[in-house]
């Protein structure tokens, strides 16, 4: 049996919308959200809950995908979302990739730099002085196309903060489909993508409470609730 770890540890769940393709034919923006939350995971049971009342009813869902589940998966996702919206925080950059200087359209220089800008905001001491320290996770899949740029963006913007503060963190790269942080990072994510892709707030208005930050990247919008 593994040995219960004492203390209070701060989780970060990453995802990301949109393409690193920066000719025409690639998305307009990049979205990039954290999703926090400290144990317990209290929507962990509701989720659960609605996979299997799905798979009896004939959907042989393996995991939640906001991008590919049908309309009235997500409808159900996003209300336990919005039930358990107060143990979540939530906080995005957006990137409109037109405005991009083209000294950063390599993906090696443009994550790390959108990345750090994002963990700047999530990891300031204030929101840290109250826990152990930090467990990040991100999905496994794009950490495999680029690796190397995304322990290089968490590390430059983590590794000064653990300093100052003496605190730990740790890193991990999970497969969605194992991780209903990442499910839940995925549905914020994709809300907010649609927001400032299509001009379509139906799932953003679920969750727009516990938005902390929401920064575009290049532009004079900033959206704070907090």
């Amino acid at each position: 049996m593994a040995k219960k770890v004492q203390g209070n540890y701060f989780y970060i769940f990453l995802d990301e919308g949109g393409d690193f393709n920066f000719s025409p034919n690639g998305t307009s923006y990049v979205t990039i959200t954290s999703v926090t939350v400290t144990r317990p995971f209290d929507f962990y049971a509701s989720l659960s809950s609605l996979k299997y009342d799905l798979i009896e009813g004939g959907l042989g869902i393996e995991y939640f995908h906001a991008s590919e589940d049908k309309q009235m998966v997500r409808d159900q996702v996003f209300q336990v979302i919005k039930k358990n919206l107060s143990s979540i925080l939530i906080d995005s950059v957006v990137v409109e990739k037109r405005k991009t200087n083209p000294s950063l359209t390599d993906v090696a220089k443009f994550y790390p730099k959108m990345l750090g800008y994002l963990l700047q905001y999530v990891c300031d001491v204030r929101n840290l002085k109250d826990y152990t320290g930090i467990v990040l996770i991100t999905d496994a899949i794009p950490v495999k196309k680029r690796r190397r740029a995304v322990e290089k963006a968490i590390k430059t913007a983590l590794t000064p903060i653990m300093r100052s503060t003496g605190k730990p963190y740790r890193l991990f790269h999970h497969d969605s489909k194992s991780s209903f942080g990442l499910q839940i990072a995925d549905y914020c994510n994709w809300a907010i993508f649609r927001k400032w892709t299509r001009q379509d707030l139906r799932s953003y208005e679920l969750i727009k409470d516990r938005i902390r930050n929401e920064l575009d990247i290049f532009g004079a919008e900033k959206v704070s609730y907090y």
